[in-house]
């Protein structure tokens, strides 16, 4: 059996042989060497894959309504739809729901190749409503790059 103060010596006596090694590295297990070498060349693959993400992102969409404010009663009204850098998102669906102001049910349209849909509305407010808003909102095209995700822009009702 092994005597405890023989084996706290001698832990000592390594401990001290390790403290007065300045070889650094040199005196590191080999385990330990391979560990850190292999670790740091797996932390450059990740760190890699972790910058490479960035180009499979989504770019966001959003709806430019023409004219911002409409007055109640039918009308067209022309939405553009565009990227984060404001270019035409083609083939994306823009539907136009009553938020404050009320419409007759929901209008739909899809943007042709320079992003531009064309949409006809009747708002109409409240008999004691002075102005009222139009929410719209953007179906990115299937299979693209694109998300809506932020609150788009509204359309404001004023009475005529």
């Amino acid at each position: 059996m092994l005597d405890p103060s023989r084996a706290r010596d001698a832990v000592a006596d390594r401990l001290a042989d390790l403290r007065g090694d300045e070889r650094a590295i040199e005196g590191l297990p080999v385990r330990l060497v391979v560990s850190l070498v292999v670790g740091a060349a797996c932390l450059s693959v990740m760190l890699n894959l972790v910058n490479g993400v960035g180009g499979l992102a989504a770019a966001e969409v959003d709806v430019r309504p023409t004219p911002e404010v409409v007055e109640t009663g039918p009308q067209e009204l022309t939405l553009r739809v565009v990227d984060a850098e404001g270019d035409p998102v083609s083939g994306a669906t823009v539907i136009v729901d009553g938020g404050t102001a009320s419409l007759d049910g929901v209008a739909t349209a899809r943007t042709g190749e320079n992003g531009t849909a064309t949409v006809s509305i009747d708002p109409q407010l409240g008999a004691n409503q002075a102005e009222g808003t139009l929410t719209l909102d953007v179906k990115p095209p299937a299979g693209g790059s694109y998300v809506d995700r932020r609150e788009n822009s509204h359309v404001l009702v004023i009475r005529e």
